[in-house]
């Protein structure tokens, strides 16, 4: 009896709803901009405070914000409810960025730019980028307090044509929101500490299994996919601590490295001139810093979202870009630049051989292979990197469902939380397809740099026009209330980073041919700006062609047997 109780609201909590009720109501009497100041003061007044959580505050002001058709209750209704706090949110921010991308990139990314003094330029480059991102994002979060993210942010401000916005960011989503590249280097680090060739359909078999155990992990046994998320998260961290420890120690001249400085002499010798260079680099920076904005996913499962979202934010980051850099540092200290250049995926396992010998690269490599399982947990309240991308990646999906994106088989499945009723596995199974897809379809070696490169530019395309969005807000809707303000010089700097990544692909790189040879190196880019475009035709098939044909479709609202509350469309003829 007891577990059921701690589920009703108390006797104080009643009340206290009775009492916002009826100062709501005497709030609405005042005039508008009265009204306004009152919202704002209480904002402030009481920024920390559950009931603060409870409201969307900016769409309570200004309706006319609020993003798609379900109302800030109906949209959070359902599932677990508010279960995570600060401490679970650092670290599914942490263990979403922690991932294959610091084991794996640096040694693509020096191939691209050519020198270590501006391999490191770039890491420092994507912290501040990265910093200027999540303070933009962190002004929208506290805005639009429910989970989607971008979905949210975009339904908000771009309402016209209507359905668009929230169409071609689910193509977009949905077609890129795998996590096959965390699996397939699980795979190859497996096989590589066993010592087998890494064939390409074993690799493929491991990867599958992995995707498939993340699935279900979060799909049946939600708790549990949390409490391993946080555990692999803490981990990350420490092999990470490990790694930038013993590269203090190596830079002491005490290890078996005969000249830890030799890339820092002269660090931008051999720079490339190329912009394409750059830009290519820099999307895989990026990738490797993506997750600052993992807790905005699932803003539906976290207590005090505001409060939360605003410490979490910055304290993950933070303690991932700290050790992003130095991690860099130990790797440059500990092998040549011709060395890591031809490491491929393993650069951290070379760390370890040049650093502690063949025995301890073996070690490692089952380290490496550890934190890229961490990272399918995308899925965790968004389920932590595949375990946290999975999470995020799933709910991102359900919130696509319950707004009324036309899917296969109707919306009711896809946006419940069948079949424990509290974690989204038809959420998880749309993200499930496409990562199977990718690692089937194309070979191991090319699909990961590929993969890197064909998530980053739609993703720089949706930034654009994020930031976009952010002046057209404070410049329209100047008086709703904003518990968190971007310094507007940031957001310019973000602006004009994503505009450079959107050009600066297309110039021809300085080896001309890329880093995913034999493919053209503009073609990562073609590929996302299509899956862009297919969102486009998808949306006219749903919303104009009908009417050709003299129908069209009206939205209604339909509370599931879980309590999710789903947005579902049906076709009716046009009078």
């Amino acid at each position: 009896m007891s577990s059921l109780l701690k589920y009703l609201p108390s006797r104080r909590t009643r009340q206290n709803v009775r009492t916002s009720e009826e100062a709501d109501e005497r709030v609405s009497t005042l005039p508008v901009d009265e009204q306004l100041d009152v919202k704002r003061k209480k904002s402030a007044d009481e920024s920390d405070d559950t009931s603060v959580a409870s409201k969307e505050i900016t769409t309570a002001v200004d309706p006319d914000l609020n993003p798609g058709e379900l109302s800030f209750e109906e949209d959070a209704a359902g599932g677990m409810g508010r279960h995570l706090g600060v401490f679970s949110c650092t670290l599914l921010i942490v263990g979403r960025i922690i991932g294959t991308g610091i084991f794996s990139t640096p040694s693509s990314i020096l191939g691209s730019v050519g020198s270590v003094g501006a391999s490191l330029m770039l890491w420092v480059l994507g912290f501040v980028l990265s910093f200027c991102g999540l303070f933009i994002w962190l002004e929208f979060g506290t805005m639009f307090p429910r989970s989607g993210g971008e979905k949210v942010y975009l339904e908000a401000v771009y309402k016209k044509p209507k359905h668009l916005a929230t169409v071609i960011f689910a193509t977009n989503a949905i077609i890129l929101g795998f996590t096959a590249s965390g699996c397939i280097v699980f795979a190859q680090n497996i096989l590589i500490t066993a010592g087998h060739t890494a064939d390409r359909w074993v690799t493929r078999g491991i990867a599958l299994g992995v995707i498939g155990f993340v699935t279900l992990l979060h799909g049946l046994t939600p708790r549990l996919g949390v409490w391993v998320m946080n555990g692999l998260s803490i981990f990350k961290i420490v092999i990470l601590l490990f790694v930038v420890v013993s590269g203090w120690v190596v830079l002491s001249g005490h290890t078996r490295v005969p000249d830890p400085h030799a890339n820092f002499r002269h660090a931008f010798a051999g720079s490339s001139n190329s912009s394409n260079d750059y830009a290519t680099a820099t999307f895989k920076v990026l990738n490797a810093y993506a997750g600052w904005s993992n807790v905005n996913y699932v803003l539906n499962n976290v207590k005090n979202p505001v409060r939360t979202l605003k410490i979490a934010g910055p304290l993950g980051l933070s303690i991932c870009a700290v050790l992003y850099i130095l991690a860099n540092i130990s790797y440059f200290a500990a092998a040549t630049k011709e060395e890591i250049t031809k490491s491929g995926v393993t650069v951290a396992s070379l760390f370890f051989k040049n650093v502690f010998g063949a025995k301890a690269q073996k070690a490692l490599t089952v380290f490496v292979a550890l934190s890229a399982l961490g990272d399918l947990a995308e899925v965790n309240s968004v389920l932590q990197n595949v375990i946290t991308v999975t999470f995020a990646a799933a709910r991102i999906n359900q919130e696509l469902a319950k707004e009324g994106i036309p899917l296969p088989f109707g919306n009711r499945f896809w946006a419940s939380n069948w079949p424990t009723g509290k974690s989204p596995l038809p959420g998880l199974i749309i993200h499930l397809i496409p990562s199977v897809i990718v690692i089937i379809a194309p070979p191991p070696q090319v699909a990961y740099p590929f993969i890197l490169d064909v998530e980053g530019y739609p993703g720089q395309i949706i930034n654009f026009f994020i930031v976009i969005g952010l002046f057209w807000l404070r410049w329209r809707k100047p008086n709703v209330p904003r518990p968190f303000k971007v310094w507007l010089p940031l957001a310019v700097f973000f602006l004009a980073a994503a505009i450079f990544l959107l050009i600066a692909p297309f110039l021809p790189p300085a080896n001309g041919k890329g880093d995913t040879p034999p493919l053209p190196y503009y073609l990562y880019c073609l590929v996302g700006i299509a899956i862009m475009v297919t969102g486009v035709l998808y949306w006219a098939a749903w919303r104009i062609v009908p009417r050709w044909f003299g129908y069209e479709y009206v939205p209604r609202k339909e509370t599931l047997s879980d309590g999710t509350v789903v947005t579902l469309f049906s076709r009716k003829k046009i009078q």
